[in-house]
């Protein structure tokens, strides 16, 4: 177990027991069961998010679900609201509480930095938590996409031929220019290797046969919220163009390249 300073175990301490609640506490406490099968750190992504984090010895990794990406030589406190990816964590992960992004027990500056990786577009209010993070934070790494319609929905071939419901998740949500804004954050595009070892809902753009498998999905929470109704539509249809050759003939741009700009973004403050 990574030994924390002490300031942080004392807040641990007096915070572990308080009741949250969070939009994703739900979510991944309901399809999160198999989530380590596919979900594991991609080195060249976590790459970038570490050296954002700069010279930071105290992180506060925020919606951390089961660990991936958090730095093993620095200090690390987690916050997680569900109980079933806080059961996944290995036995030397940093320790987590159960905690809401909107709402972090901390106070000001308590942390060299603040991270948060493939989470905030499950939080109920994203700007809020962004604040928050701010807040407590001296500086704010945040890996997540662009939603926008120039985004990766219109760029990427699952959600512009298969899986349109996707845009209906998005209805009302901050765009990433909206959420950079808010912490006064730059933007840095991140490329997603063809060979992605992290299996979220883009990082098989180049290996379609991945998404008829059904442990594979279930490690995307995207999936779950369209519903079962989509999720079979669009599987069947995909499988029909596999077999004919139909997708290939659509995306044979994609045979070549070696990482994909899809919308994920980097957000520095």
């Amino acid at each position: 177990m990574k030994r924390q300073p002490s300031a942080i175990l004392d807040i641990s301490r007096a915070t572990a027991g308080k009741a949250v609640s969070m939009s994703s506490a739900q979510l991944y406490d309901t399809i999160g069961a198999t989530y380590t099968v596919t979900r594991r750190t991609e080195p060249r992504i976590a790459a970038r998010i570490w050296a954002a984090l700069g010279d930071a010895r105290t992180i506060l990794n925020v919606g951390a679900g089961t660990g991936s990406y958090e730095p093993s030589d620095r200090h690390v406190l987690a916050v997680e609201p569900s109980a079933l990816m806080r059961s996944q964590r290995l036995p030397d992960a940093a320790p987590c509480l159960v905690g809401s992004a909107e709402n972090l027990p901390f106070d000001d500056q308590s942390f060299d930095a603040a991270m948060a990786v493939s989470s905030i577009h499950h939080w109920q209010d994203p700007i809020a938590g962004l604040r928050e993070m701010r807040r407590v934070a001296r500086r704010v790494v945040v890996f997540t996409h662009d939603t926008s319609d120039t985004g990766w929905r219109h760029r990427f071939w699952l959600t512009r031929d298969y899986l349109p419901e996707v845009a209906d998740l998005l209805v009302g949500r901050p765009s990433v220019t909206e959420q950079a804004r808010a912490i006064g954050a730059r933007m840095e595009p991140v490329l997603i290797p063809w060979d992605c070892a992290d299996g979220f809902f883009e990082a098989y753009w180049r290996r379609p046969e991945a998404y008829l498998e059904e442990n594979v999905r279930r490690g995307m929470s995207v999936w779950a919220r369209v519903g079962p109704d989509a999720e079979r539509r669009a599987v069947d249809s995909l499988r029909g163009d596999l077999a004919s050759g139909r997708w290939a003939e659509r995306n044979r741009d994609l045979v070549d390249l070696d990482a994909a700009e899809l919308g994920l973004r980097l957000l520095i403050a």
